[in-house]
């Protein structure tokens, strides 16, 4: 129902910045919380931040600060704004979408396709 699209990545110099995309179609639903995950060679797939349909975002600690998670609902896209990168921050970052149900409940998670961020001198 969700297809997700993302760019904007790429090599980049530490210290330097990233602005990931994402783009959403498909989907007939409105309230999404929509987030980037990252995985980087043998390491477990995991969350870098999240932003809910009405704004609010969370982020992992080793990223606040220096990532930035904001979305356009008129253009049904979600960035990550990555400033000061280190190169720790090298994996393959894959945009989710889960649309926000009753109570307080989640459907299930969509996923992008993922796209490659290394950063290095």
């Amino acid at each position: 129902q969700v297809q997700l699209v993302e760019s904007g990545g790429g090599l980049v110099q530490p210290g330097g910045s990233l602005r990931l995309s994402c783009t959403a179609s498909g989907s007939i639903y409105r309230d999404y919380t929509m987030g980037w995950y990252r995985q980087a060679p043998g390491k477990q797939r995991e969350l870098v931040a999240v932003i809910t349909s009405g704004g609010r975002s969370n982020y992992a600690d080793s990223v606040k600060g220096r990532f930035t998670i904001s979305r356009d609902n008129g253009k049904n896209t979600v960035y990550l704004q990555m400033n000061s990168l280190i190169p720790e921050d090298t994996a393959v970052y894959y945009c989710s979408a889960r649309r926000e149900l009753a109570a307080g409940t989640y459907g299930m998670n969509y996923w992008g396709r993922g796209i490659l961020v290394t950063v290095s001198s």
